[in-house]
């Protein structure tokens, strides 16, 4: 440590504490559980007007489908293509396709039949997705800006197709606050498989103040990693560890003032140390009853990864968690471990499907059984979706298809959703969005006000200019809105 007038080298100052310290942070962590000091959390301005009208739902999980899900092979029948297959697109506009292979239409690889009471067109990929059709609220308007992977992989999570802005969990970690003192407000299930396009990006809290950002948990092994001591910790030094980390502190902040980053890791200590309880017991699948397990999909030889992951995120919402991401799918790899079927739809999109199929299915299911579906908002998405024609360098019938960012299918369930119901519309072919068009702006401002919030009261000044989630646009869309 170096000299100055306000730390001389007699006096041990917190940093140093927290390098020398036998201890370390899993002691501090746990002695701040075994004595709290009362210290008031800071809420911002936002925080304390939440919310801005009632709510329809008050958490959300939200499935994030990486690669690209194909609109024509799952939610938006075209009957059309059967007739067309083979045939070439008839349009005055050239397609601006990502690999710019433009091959020759193509009929869906899996059979459509409309579903439950509602009648929503549901394509045999998701058998059973199927039977909760009922509880569907299906966008098939869907468009994006960008077909490019990591750019609409933000954009989707952001409303900005740049780094460096917070995330639709970070945003209502900061509007809505925390929901317990034991959890963070924000959980992230990554697929065990690789990260999304854009990695831990998609979680950041960007500008807002750093305990918003979202936190990755596993879905099996060991739940957060360093979130316990390295060895066991005499309980007497982890309470003297905890007194003098609490003094430090006070005396740090009193010589330099607040600052974002300082309280944001003060608060991580606290807040781990309350983790350490209540993780544990909140990942503990085992203590489910078989049937659950069955009803999930565990110990299935595809089901089992998501399966646990839907769980997890059902059991951190009882537990007071705002918002749970599950990802299906990473970025890339060989073959590839996400929705990205350039090469061979049938084989992509039924590996993937059978993962996720029955966990979902079984995640409403459940939500529904224990009253939660009411006030939980489940959102299924994906980057952008497929072209109708398949991809290839010659004027064949491929078995691929390349991203199409102009028309594509997300859906809602539960949380004020109307159910079964499909909104809007694509082409003939299932190209372009034609009628009721929902940009990513507009999708958030609905989910934002079903949570409560009016997105255009949720900002927070930075660099000179009020942001928000959905930028200077946006519209809820009320029909989706129950």
């Amino acid at each position: 440590m170096t000299a100055n007038e306000n730390h001389p080298p007699s006096v041990i100052d917190r940093r140093g504490f927290l390098s020398f310290s036998t201890a370390g942070i899993g002691a501090v962590a746990l002695g701040e559980l075994l004595s709290r000091d009362g210290e008031a959390r800071a809420e911002s301005p936002e925080n304390s007007t939440w919310p801005h009208h009632e709510p329809r739902a008050k958490r959300v999980i939200h499935i994030v489908a990486c690669g690209g899900v194909s609109q024509v092979d799952t939610f938006d029948y075209k009957p059309s293509l059967e007739n067309l297959h083979g045939k070439s697109l008839v349009s005055d506009e050239r397609p601006d396709v990502f690999f710019g292979q433009v091959g020759l239409l193509r009929k869906s690889d899996w059979k459509f039949k409309q579903r439950g009471q509602s009648g929503l067109w549901i394509s045999e990929l998701f058998p059973q997705l199927a039977k909760v059709a009922d509880e569907l609220t299906v966008i098939r308007s869907m468009h994006a800006d960008t077909s490019n992977h990591t750019p609409a992989t933000f954009q989707q999570n952001t409303g900005f197709r740049l780094n460096g802005f917070p995330t639709v969990g970070a945003w209502l970690a900061h509007g809505m606050g925390h929901g317990t003192e034991d959890l963070p407000p924000y959980i992230v299930l990554p697929d065990p498989r690789g990260l999304p396009a854009g990695g831990s990006i998609n979680w950041s809290n960007g500008f807002l103040p750093a305990q918003n950002q979202g936190v990755t948990v596993s879905s099996s092994g060991t739940p957060i990693q360093d979130l316990f001591p390295a060895r066991e910790i005499p309980r007497k030094t982890e309470r003297a560890s905890r007194d003098l980390l609490a003094e430090l502190n006070r005396r740090h902040l009193a010589e330099r003032g607040a600052s974002d980053l300082l309280t944001a890791r003060i608060r991580s200590y606290q807040l781990a140390a309350r983790m350490q309880t209540v993780v544990p017991e909140v990942s503990n699948l085992d203590s489910e009853t078989a049937d659950t397990h069955r009803l999930y999909g565990i110990g299935g030889k595809q089901t089992d990864d998501f399966a646990r992951s839907c769980l997890l995120a059902r059991r951190f919402l009882q537990r007071g968690v705002r918002f749970v991401q599950v990802f299906s799918g990473g970025a890339f790899g060989k073959p590839r471990i996400n929705w990205d079927g350039h090469e061979d739809m049938a084989k992509n999109h039924g590996r993937e499907a059978g993962r996720i199929d029955q966990p979902i299915a079984g995640l409403i299911q459940d939500l529904r059984q224990r009253g939660m579906l009411d006030d939980t908002l489940v959102l299924f998405t994906s980057e952008f979706g497929r072209t109708p024609f398949t991809q290839s360098a010659a004027n064949v019938v491929g078995a691929g298809r390349d991203h199409n960012e102009k028309g594509f299918s997300v859906w809602i369930a539960g949380g004020g959703a109307k159910p079964g119901i499909a909104y809007g519309t694509t082409d003939d072919v299932g190209w372009h969005a034609v009628e009721n068009r929902v940009p990513w702006h507009d999708l958030h401002a609905t989910v934002l006000h079903l949570l409560g919030i009016d997105h255009e009261r949720l900002t927070f000044y930075h660099n000179g200019i009020h942001r928000r989630l959905t930028n200077v646009h946006g519209d809820a869309v009320h029909d989706l809105i129950a």
